[in-house]
């Protein structure tokens, strides 16, 4: 047993004494270009857990998961596209046109060429797409390996990739990096201890949110008289399918919050709750009116999302101007309709570059909707595809054929993408509004943007610019007196559910303005606005 242990703890010092040697570059004296026969990160699963783990986390995060546009390799002149790889110094591609198979298009032939590797054992991780597919490859050997298309799928195919050629993305991470960014983002959508662990650890590491702990009791003995139509519900979810997703919707939107809701009453004064976003019995997120009692029992004993959930009181002055009979006819005619599936990411995405978080590009998205187009078409359309026909002015165009629009217009899916979304476009299923754009809808039907309701595109709005338009109560001691009653800390607002104290960074602070949030830039940790964006 000592002569094992003794074996083991001198492998592990030899292997941690490489990996500082690799990191240093310290080489032998006289040789010159010395080539690691690894490196720190082709090692470090050998080593103990307790010396590995913490440096791979620091190493990787989920933005690893994410394909890096390397550029379009051409059969233009015989042109070479050139890069730097994650493990191949030098890296080359081009792309030859051939017809083995006889077809009426052809096919082709995608030549990459890699050497001067980084170390002995790495490798590369590659993604190539067109509008109408997308395969991968990975490359240990430095030589000239080959990617065949036996045939063009039609003559836009073939006219997109002569004109444009053929997507290269390169995991830049490699292996290594890209699992164990998986291993962070997977236990993201888990509904377990460790799957809330792991979203507030995401939100800490790449948002800097802090989640301090707030004094029980963690739900707020409520006074419902103290409720009045137009109050804001802003939701924050960690764990579990809705935890996961709305996690990354925060990381790439700067939101604090994930849902949304707005509260209304009747002429009878009983209390109901409007939210896009509520499974029927069919399992279908919809638009529904609850009422309170009901929407506030499911939220304390069978969300097992974990919500946090806080109320902002509108402003006063506000409260006086909202329309209550305006309000309850939108929301009943928009009552069972679908939840506002076709324009989700519009309101993220409203410049060509400055909403994605690195790697992440608009020809990466392209190439993630062929590959979910390819795998639930009919999904994909529903999620996309109307909303992009409608920014072209065309009718019932596939992606690709989007595509290949696109390029024969001269301009970009970048482009495309960061066109505004029109609150009054018709969708087939009706006007499609997510929870938020549900809500401000709803604030601008009861007359709350005043006569600057037709130069505002609430379907342009994210959680994050809900909470920071100057819409709601600024004074703490108009707030109800339950308002958090328990905690040391008292919030601009009532969070009446959750273990967390929530934080909602630049709540209250925006006065609304014509064209907002249609041309602002999101990129994280700061997530910089210029004025009047």
């Amino acid at each position: 047993m000592m002569v094992l242990f003794r074996t083991i703890k001198t492998r592990q010092l030899l292997l941690m004494f490489l990996a500082v040697l690799a990191v240093s570059g310290i080489g032998l004296p006289g040789v010159q270009a010395f080539k690691a026969p690894f490196r720190p990160g082709d090692v470090l699963p050998l080593l103990p857990r307790q010396v590995s783990w913490p440096i791979l986390n620091a190493m990787n995060n989920a933005a690893d998961l994410l394909p890096s546009f390397v550029g379009a390799a051409t059969a233009s002149n015989n042109s070479l596209l050139n890069w730097k790889g994650a493990c191949f110094y030098n890296s080359t591609a081009w792309l030859e046109f051939h017809n083995n198979s006889g077809s009426e298009f052809g096919g082709g032939t995608l030549h990459i060429k890699v050497n001067n590797a980084h170390s002995w054992t790495c490798m590369d991780l590659y993604v190539f797409a067109t509008p109408f597919r997308v395969t991968w490859d990975y490359y240990l050997l430095s030589r000239e390996h080959t990617i065949d298309f036996k045939e063009w799928e039609s003559e836009a195919e073939y006219e997109y990739v002569k004109n444009r050629g053929v997507s290269i993305f390169l995991m830049q991470a490699g292996m290594l990096g890209t699992l164990q960014a998986l291993w962070e983002v997977f236990p993201l959508f888990t509904n377990t201890g460790w799957g809330e662990n792991s979203n507030l650890a995401f939100l800490k590491k790449h948002m800097g949110a802090s989640f301090e702990e707030r004094p029980q009791p963690w739900v707020t003995n409520i006074t419902v008289e103290d409720i009045h139509s137009g109050d804001f519900l802003a939701l924050s979810k960690i764990r579990g399918r809705w935890g996961g997703f709305e996690t990354l919707e925060k990381w790439v939107t700067g939101s604090y919050a994930g849902h949304s809701a707005v509260c209304l009453r009747d002429s009878e004064g009983k209390l109901w709750v409007a939210e896009s976003g509520h499974e029927n019995e069919k399992g279908e997120d919809v638009i529904a009116i609850l009422p309170w009692d009901e929407w506030w029992e499911f939220e304390l004993t069978k969300d097992d999302s974990n919500p946090h959930i806080a109320l902002l009181p509108l402003h006063p002055e506000l409260r006086t101007k909202f329309n209550e009979t305006a309000a309850w006819e939108y929301a009943k005619s928009m009552s069972g309709k679908p939840y506002g599936y076709h324009n989700l990411i519009f309101s993220w995405i409203d410049t060509i570059s400055g909403n994605y978080p690195a790697p992440l590009d608009a020809h990466l998205v392209a190439s993630v909707m062929t590959v979910w187009t390819q795998m639930q078409p009919a999904y994909a359309a529903n999620m996309w595809n109307e909303a992009l026909n409608k920014r072209l002015g065309s009718q019932n165009l596939s992606l690709s054929e989007v595509l290949v629009e696109v390029e024969k217009r001269g301009s970009s899916f970048g482009e495309l993408l960061a066109i505004s979304e029109q609150d009054d476009w018709v969708y087939a299923d009706g006007k499609s509004t997510s929870c938020v754009a549900f809500v401000f809808e709803l604030y601008k039907e009861a007359g709350l943007f005043g006569k600057l309701a037709s130069s505002i595109q609430v379907t342009e709005f994210t959680i994050k610019d809900a909470y920071s338009l100057k819409f709601f109560e600024n004074n703490s001691s108009r707030l109800p007196t339950w308002c958090n009653d328990v905690d040391t800390v008292k919030l601009p607002f009532c969070q009446i559910r959750g273990k967390y104290r929530m934080e909602l960074p630049g709540y209250n602070t925006m006065d609304p303005y014509p064209h907002m949030n249609e041309r602002c830039p999101s990129l994280p940790p700061n997530y910089y606005r210029p004025i009047g964006c």
